[in-house]
């Protein structure tokens, strides 16, 4: 796939008039899917597909234009009949003020493989361990593509084998208790393990639900809520755009305020499944630190926000969200999580999370699936949902008591045209209190 994608951008390189500059970029590929409900299988099936983007430059002027590859000869027939709409659109264009390409060729290569089985292998294993539970879920494995090449000799590609299975376990009504695993190399062993501590949830599910009254309480945040929570701060926390036209949700620490020292989130292009370049054909750098130690670190700067604001760029895509995001674990064992907790809340999942007051980095959102009340270091009750209101920077502050010291890799489980690279590296978080209003 690599050498066929040089190939026609070579030659579709040699169709440039003097003055015009072309920016290839392909995003491709080959994966299985599987659906499940009442721990079978409902639906499979397989994909292999192939995008090609065509961007064409010229005196401050651009178009762009999108086209499926079939892998064959007429695929160079298709490119250039594109190629010609777009010089006819882009004479027709006023100019771009924040129009900025890479000029300067950094070609790179990286492949991470993995250990992926064929579907039938892990049909056979998730039905077999799923037994008589209503396990529902979605699987999706294989090998992503990314490639970018550029008239000026640039050349990149990037492709990962990664799978992610995104399940619940269903107990009646709205009662469920969500998991996941996702990663590079599938582990019998660590599903099964996933498995049996869902299924012990569930059976807690099972208790009479308590309704608890508004108020503080102690609580405890498990990687999947915390995905949640990372997710809407990334919606402008990290962006060099959000920051220079005073709408980001972290603002107030620009000016004195900050987290706990023991919060540094990274993003970590290195370890990710997103390509380590952009459509531009900015090459990423392996880390880019956004919090160190509680203290707001470098934002993420697109190109277009290097040109409008006079910034160097880090290669950020264009909404300047963390693709690889990564937080720092802390101290406590994941296994002594109940004991630390004691008296309070056991949240798994929170949703439909918002801002409530963006500039004062104000968060609210509802619990979901399995929340639980615990007393003296043991569940007792699971809780009917509830809705939290408060800062970040009483969640990342003076709040936060310690962050778990192991991690869960959770990948974007978006397959909407096509599998998203996106990727969290997420601790569970201890806080001394959280404000639920409802």
């Amino acid at each position: 796939m690599k050498e066929r994608f040089y190939d026609l951008a070579g030659r579709l390189d040699g169709d440039l008039r003097d003055g015009e500059v072309l920016l290839h970029s392909l995003s491709a590929e080959r994966s299985d899917f599987v659906r499940f409900n009442r721990g079978r299988v409902r639906q499979a099936g397989s994909v292999e597909q192939r995008q090609l983007t065509l961007r064409l430059v010229r005196e401050k002027r651009q178009a762009a234009a999108t086209l499926t590859l079939a892998g064959d000869d007429d695929d160079l027939a298709h490119a250039r009949a594109a190629l010609a709409r777009l010089r006819e659109v882009t004479a027709q264009l006023p100019e771009d003020p924040w129009l900025m390409i890479a000029d300067t060729p950094q070609s790179s290569e990286s492949e991470r493989r993995g250990v992926v089985p064929a579907p039938e292998a892990v049909v056979r294993h998730v039905v077999g361990a799923a037994k008589d539970r209503d396990l529902v879920g979605f699987y999706a494995g294989g090998t992503m593509y990314r490639g970018f090449a550029n008239s000026l000799g640039q050349r990149n590609w990037h492709e990962v084998d990664s799978f992610n299975l995104d399940w619940s376990l269903y107990l009646q009504a709205d009662k469920a208790v969500k998991s996941g695993y996702a990663g590079y190399e599938w582990s019998p062993a660590t599903f099964d393990a996933k498995l049996a501590a869902a299924a012990r949830e569930l059976e807690l599910l099972a208790r009479p639900a308590r309704t608890i009254a508004p108020g503080d309480y102690r609580a405890y945040l498990a990687p999947r809520a915390m995905e949640e929570l990372m997710g809407l701060l990334s919606w402008g926390g990290f962006s060099a755009k959000a920051r220079q036209t005073r709408q980001s949700p972290l603002l107030r620490m620009e000016h004195g305020e900050h987290f706990s020292p023991r919060v540094t989130l990274v993003e970590n292009t290195a370890d990710g499944v997103a390509a380590p370049f952009q459509h531009d054909g900015y090459v990423k750098p392996p880390r880019v630190t956004l919090i160190e130690d509680g203290r707001l670190g470098d934002a993420l700067v697109s190109p277009r926000s290097a040109k409008e604001y006079s910034l160097a760029t880090n290669a950020a895509n264009a909404g300047e969200t963390p693709e690889s995001l990564d937080m720092a674990p802390g101290m406590l064992a994941s296994q002594d999580v109940l004991a630390a907790l004691n008296t309070g809340l056991y949240v798994s999942n929170l949703w439909y999370l918002n801002y409530s007051d963006r500039a004062a980095g104000r968060i609210t959102g509802m619990t979901r699936f399995a929340t639980f009340w615990v007393e003296g270091g043991h569940i007792v009750a699971p809780v009917n949902v509830m809705r939290f209101d408060d800062t970040i920077y009483n969640m990342l502050g003076e709040n936060l008591v310690d962050l778990t010291s192991e991690r869960e890799l959770l990948l974007d489980t978006s397959t909407y045209e096509e599998r998203s690279t996106g990727a969290a590296r997420l601790p569970g978080v201890l806080l001394s209190r959280l404000r639920f209003t409802l």
